[in-house]
């Protein structure tokens, strides 16, 4: 007797950056099922085939846990660093629709499903922070304005990779008589594996998403220590993430009203100092703004993003 077919859809929810992947799968009605983690997928920073391997070994990892095949896969929505530039949309859903054959597909930014992670379809303001930084808002009307995220090289103040190269930056100071000591100094070669400048600068000049966004814990544990030149590393960088998060209430008129900022990203809740450094900067730059860390995974709520999609689409038809 033939075993009987099921009638289950799933989708497939992806959430990329510069450091790592989630992937989530859920079911119709939005149940997760399985997830997985996998390396950097931000096709700008880590590469498109590094970015594909990653993606393809977080939505194989799922698929094996559910025991289903990449043609079951009904719906797909990946939001990934990088993805703001057309070029990028166009070629990752084009990975997308040959490894998932049967499935409807939307690249978004990380930007798009951490806002709908915090918000769903409602106004508020995201402050991520992580390998990269951005603020990315939406009003009541649907428009939204976006602050920072532009690459490491002119932008992502007060991310993980900014604090990481600050850091750097201070020891390297120290060893040079123009800047004041500092507990980095001992620690900083140790932390990377690397042992002296000369390794280190190849592991920077081999791929700097490697090295300064991995300082970061070492930074936060030292300022909880005490170390000042820590803190002044975070306070300054929560300053930065604070005027990132003005500059788009400022583009929406919401200096002067009460505001909803989502924090999501990878250097919150690492250090009570910075932690309290950048409430303090958002209350100074905007007094009557209401902060929270986002709990729902930005993996989910593309998988729930992807669900919408295949169902708009059902509609339409």
């Amino acid at each position: 007797m033939n075993a009987p077919v099921s009638n289950t859809r799933y989708f497939l929810g992806l959430d990329g950056g510069g450091t790592k992947t989630e992937c989530v799968l859920v079911d119709a009605e939005g149940k997760v099922l399985a997830r997985s983690f996998a390396g950097a997928s931000n096709p700008l920073r880590a590469g498109f085939t590094r970015a594909w391997f990653a993606l393809s070994e977080a939505g194989d990892v799922v698929l094996r846990r559910q025991k289903i095949r990449a043609k079951d896969i009904s719906g797909v929505c990946a939001g990934l660093g990088g993805a703001g530039r057309s070029s990028v949309v166009k070629r990752t859903t084009t990975f997308f629709q040959q490894s998932y054959p049967n499935a409807a597909v939307r690249v978004t930014t990380d930007l798009d499903v951490g806002l709908e992670a915090a918000f769903g379809t409602g106004e508020g303001i995201l402050l991520l922070a992580g390998t990269g930084s951005a603020a990315f808002g939406r009003d009541s009307n649907g428009r939204t304005a976006r602050a920072g995220g532009r690459g490491p090289w002119f932008s992502d103040e007060g991310s993980a990779f900014d604090i990481g190269r600050s850091a750097v930056r201070a020891v390297a100071l120290f060893e040079e008589h123009r800047g004041p000591a500092t507990a980095l100094s001992k620690k900083l070669f140790s932390w990377n594996e690397s042992g002296n400048w000369d390794v280190l600068l190849d592991q920077i000049a081999k791929n700097a998403d490697d090295v300064f966004p991995k300082i970061f814990p070492l930074v936060a544990q030292l300022a909880d220590k005490d170390d000042a030149v820590a803190r002044e590393i975070l306070s300054a960088a929560a300053l930065s993430l604070a005027e990132l998060a003005r500059c788009v209430a400022s583009d929406f008129g919401w200096l002067d009203r009460e505001v909803s900022v989502a924090e999501l990203g990878g250097v919150y809740g690492r250090s009570k100092y910075f932690d309290a450094e950048i409430e303090a900067a958002l209350a100074k730059s905007l007094p009557r703004a209401r902060t929270f860390r986002v709990e729902t995974s930005p993996a989910e709520a593309a998988a729930h993003m992807a669900v919408r999609l295949v169902a708009a689409k059902g509609n339409a038809a």
